[in-house]
């Protein structure tokens, strides 16, 4: 698109996303695998662009990358705006990226309009948030705070089955340090977190406005590799009152939750239940079989701990009526989880009240998927969210967000930072 009426901080984010996109572009998309070229050649661009626009740049043990435009007084603590620069395999090239783009574009802001803040402002990068290479929520930014579980350094890449332990050490980090615990930043010096992200429901492009404040950030559970076991037989010569019927089994189970989920949406709670992945063994199954086993993944989500544990409940509950009722048996095998987490509601007012100065819409919208700033809201660091309208959701290379609309994040986001800057002693 045109750079017309783009400030210089847009001009600036969209030729970044232009570059990002054409070097690691990966047919129909792009990848850029956690700790692996495409996510180290992103922060090296990043690191380099804030540089010239006079920023001290550093990384920690995880190779979290902090990018810090110096304040009047460092000793305040700073605006700390992130997100992350992995993708998912042939993804999108916005999810994530958008958000690093938006705080340089910001930075960039400053220096343009000549503005020193009376306090740091980072730029902080984030690795590894993606799921897809290490089933783990958030891992960089818990070491970040120095919150990442020892354990989790053994987590296996997807690709490459090895270590997220190796694959530091290899980028030339510390996964040592990083199981001692050692922070890449004292929470105690984070004044705001913000995050900037593609939405990736479609909430905003039904309403037809550029930007939502979001509200919370959901929690959830998962199993990764649950099955539904009863008995093989032929399909002609079992009769009903003898099968044990995985399919059948599955089905009920399928049916008890989105029961459930009817029930919870009529009392007006909001989840997500989602079976993403249903198999059976190829060298087992056929057209003439009743199916025996068959395997599936759950993921739930809620921004509500309450609805989350009552969907769990749910699910077990069904796992031993439906056992008994169709014969077959149902493990849900290993279990995943993350917290919700509730946005700041001062940070979310500040943001309405500088939308409002800048008379953009921004209506307030929940997130149903997991970012870096839940790890900050989870420590008790005030935190907020906006996220940028995008047609045809994310982790597929159709993500769809002018940078017009980013545009009009940056200036949302450079108001507030400004006016939080006067505001606070």
């Amino acid at each position: 698109m045109s750079d017309a009426g783009l400030t210089a901080g847009g001009v600036l984010a969209g030729r970044l996303l232009e570059t990002l996109a054409q070097a690691t572009a990966d047919a129909p998309g792009v990848t850029r695998v956690a700790y692996g070229p495409g996510e180290r050649f992103a922060h090296a661009l990043m690191r380099e662009e804030a540089e010239k626009l006079g920023a001290v740049a550093r990384v920690d043990a995880a190779g979290n990358l902090y990018l810090t435009r110096r304040g009047r007084d460092p000793a305040l603590p700073a605006i700390v705006i992130g997100s992350h620069l992995d993708s998912v395999p042939h993804g999108g090239n916005f999810d994530g990226a958008a958000g690093v783009v938006a705080g340089l574009a910001v930075m960039a802001e400053l220096v343009v309009q000549g503005i020193q803040l009376s306090r740091d402002l980072i730029v902080l990068v984030t690795r590894a948030e993606e799921a897809v290479w290490f089933p783990l929520s958030y891992p960089s930014s818990q070491a970040a705070l120095g919150l990442l579980e020892p354990t989790a350094l053994e987590a296996k890449r997807s690709d490459s089955g090895r270590s997220l332990a190796d694959h530091m050490r290899e980028e030339g980090f510390d996964p040592d340090a990083v199981r001692r615990g050692m922070p890449g930043i004292d929470a105690s010096r984070i004044a705001a977190f913000v995050e900037v992200h593609i939405e990736q429901g479609p909430r905003l492009v039904a309403a037809g406005v550029p930007l939502g404040i979001v509200t919370g950030i959901a929690g959830g559970f998962r199993y990764v590799d649950a099955k539904c076991s009863g008995a093989y037989a032929h399909s002609g010569a079992e009769p009903r009152f003898a099968r044990h019927d995985s399919v059948l089994g599955f089905a009920d189970l399928v049916a008890g939750l989105e029961a459930e989920w009817d029930a919870l949406e009529r009392e007006g709670h909001e989840a997500t239940i989602t079976f993403g992945r249903v198999q059976s063994d190829p060298s087992q199954h056929g057209g003439s079989r009743v199916l025996g086993e068959l395997g599936f993944t759950l993921d739930v989500r809620s921004a509500e701990a309450v609805v989350l544990e009552r969907i769990e409940a749910r699910l077990h509950a069904l796992f031993a009526e439906v056992g008994t009722k169709r014969g077959v048996t149902f493990e849900a095998g290993p279990r995943f989880t993350w917290e919700p987490a509730t946005m700041s509601q001062a940070l979310i007012a500040r943001l309405d009240r500088a939308a409002a100065d800048l008379q953009m819409p921004a209506p307030h919208v929940p997130s149903g998927a997991g970012h870096d700033a839940a790890t900050f809201a989870g420590a008790n660091i005030p935190t907020a969210m906006l996220f940028v309208r995008n047609e045809n959701g994310s982790h597929n290379p159709h993500e769809a967000m002018e940078i017009a609309d980013l545009d009009q994040a940056i200036r949302l986001l450079l108001r507030f930072v400004t006016d939080f800057d006067k505001d606070q002693p």
